[in-house]
């Protein structure tokens, strides 16, 4: 991601939360902290999660270098200590829906109880079925870094999931990970967001805030926690 791309993304976050400095946000699952070190940046108060201890490390890292002050924590994102403590979070980088039902369900349940009275939630995600189905591709390649990912996709209407084989190749070596994530109505989400006790307040499909569709390449989900 260039950092242009990075600040737009932090834009939306802000605007969407509803946030002003020094709220205090979790990034859940939040990789190696790109959007954590960018609202960190501009005075709010960032907490990191990722189950994955190496983008824990590199965001540790890249903290330090930019003299950032962040709370970063390796665990689980089903298993959040926290209990109405934040005034906002987010799941960015289409990380949702590769638990299944009930640990997604989990997921939620446990975000909601970090939240404040009020505060929001938003996730984005590529795998909504009206966004996912109506421009399924089985095959898809690309050239990243001098790497060559090659993508291929089916899917499991028995299961409601999109199962994916990623291989990458770089210096003729390939490497094949497996992947396998829930395909969700928009209905299905909101019925788990309700049973997390979160409303769905807003349904974008883009960072322009255009609202979602059948057909819209992504979904961002808004939601409240109630009060």
């Amino acid at each position: 991601m260039t950092d242009e791309q990075t600040r737009v993304e932090a834009d939306f976050i802000q605007q969407q939360l509803q946030i002003t400095t020094p709220a205090r946000v979790l990034d859940v699952p939040c990789g190696g902290g790109r959007l954590a070190l960018e609202l960190a940046g501009r005075g709010f108060a960032l907490t990191g999660v990722d189950i994955a201890s190496e983008f824990i490390d590199e965001a540790k890292t890249n903290a330090a270098a930019r003299g950032l002050k962040i709370e970063w924590h390796n665990r689980d994102m089903r298993e959040l200590p926290w209990r109405a403590e934040f005034d906002a979070a987010f799941c960015f980088g289409n990380s949702f829906g590769y638990l299944d039902d009930e640990g997604n369900a989990q997921f939620l349940r446990a975000v909601a109880r970090t939240l404040k009275p009020g505060a929001r939630l938003v996730i984005e995600t590529g795998a909504a079925a009206e966004s996912l189905l109506p421009n399924f591709q089985p095959r898809r390649w690309f050239e990243l870094g001098g790497i060559t990912l090659l993508i291929d996709s089916r899917y499991d209407y028995e299961q409601g999931r999109i199962i994916t084989d990623y291989t990458f190749i770089r210096d003729g070596q390939a490497e094949k990970r497996p992947s396998s994530q829930r395909v969700y109505t928009f209905s299905e989400l909101r019925s788990l967001f309700d049973g997390a006790g979160l409303h769905v307040s807003a349904s974008l499909a883009s960072l322009n805030g255009d609202a979602f569709q059948l057909g819209s390449q992504k979904l961002f989900v808004v939601a409240r926690q109630r009060v």
